[in-house]
This record gives structure tokens, C-alpha cells and sequence, in this order.
């Protein structure tokens, strides 16, 4: 497990080093080994990473997972741009508890970020397998209607990546 761990760690971190960096230079590649290196050691111990699983069906769940994200981001950007843009006033807020099937912390954050960072809503709390959001337009605040509506997107994803 802590191989998993290590292997991953140094993955995304040289992912996210080469990404920032926007080049694959031989100078960048060399640092973002000894910096991704360095920094891995510092998650081992932490365990965060032993739920993520590495099998072809978990990598395909990522990709399908991205797109299904962009194409939110993409609408949930429109519809909040819309909502700004016309002189109605068409929000309707509230926080709304919704529930996941999640058992993995880091899937719970993943999912919790996937609805932060989609316009319209915002995680304020996780308590064990309830999230409060904030949500722009609460077209159904029952905790059935919220969950299908927010989560289903990206739930059905996550659980296969993270369990």
C-alpha cells in the first residue's frame, strides 16, 4: 500500500509539475523528478492515497469523469452567466443537504470539489456521508431530489476511482 501511495504521489505531482511549467525541457523534467520525489515522502505516511485505484476500469471512470466535469462547467457557466446577464432576478438559494454513496475520504473531497467548482453551488460541510451545499437555484431541496440532481453526475464516477 505504501508503494500505491508513493507511485501515485510522484505521478500527479510530476503531472502537476510539467503541467504549471508548460514545457518538458530536459532542465524541468530533471527538477520536477527531484522536487516530486522529495515531496511524495511527505505522503507515505498519511495513507491518502491507498484508495485510489490503479486498473483500467478506474482510468477509464477519470476520463469519462473529465469530460462529464467540463461539459457541467461548461453549462453550469452558461446558466450562471445567464442569471447575471437578464434584468429578472431568477435565484432561488438555499443550502441543501445531499448524501453520498462515497466511503473514501479523498473521493469525498474529489466529489466535493467537483461541486465547488462547477458555478451555482458550493460545499460548506462534509459530515460523514452528508454534504451541505449552497446552491443558487434549490429546484428541489429533499435530500432524494438535491442528490440526484448534484451528485448522480459525478458519484457514479468517483465510487469507481476511489471506492
Amino acid at each position: 500500500m505504501k508503494f500505491k501511495a508513493a507511485v501515485i504521489s510522484l505521478i500527479l505531482g510530476l503531472l502537476i509539475w510539467l503541467g504549471l511549467n508548460g514545457t518538458i525541457g530536459r532542465d524541468v523534467l530533471i527538477t520536477g523528478i527531484v522536487v516530486t520525489v522529495i515531496t511524495s515522502f511527505f505522503f507515505i505516511g498519511t495513507g491518502i492515497f491507498t484508495d485510489v485505484r490503479l486498473t483500467p476500469k478506474a482510468l477509464f471512470a477519470l476520463v469519462a469523469w473529465l469530460v462529464v466535469f467540463l461539459i457541467e462547467l461548461i453549462k453550469s457557466n452558461i446558466d450562471v452567466m445567464s442569471r447575471v446577464v437578464t434584468p429578472k432576478v431568477r435565484i432561488n438559494p438555499a443550502i441543501v443537504e445531499v448524501k453520498t454513496r462515497l466511503k473514501s475520504k479523498l473521493g469525498r473531497l474529489a466529489l466535493a470539489n467537483s461541486i465547488t467548482l462547477t458555478p451555482g453551488t458550493l460545499t460548506t460541510d462534509i459530515e460523514g456521508d452528508t454534504l451541505f451545499i449552497h446552491w443558487i437555484d434549490a429546484s428541489d431541496v429533499d435530500i432524494e431530489g438535491a442528490t440526484r440532481k448534484i451528485v448522480g453526475k459525478f458519484e457514479k464516477y468517483l465510487e469507481v476511482i476511489f471506492g
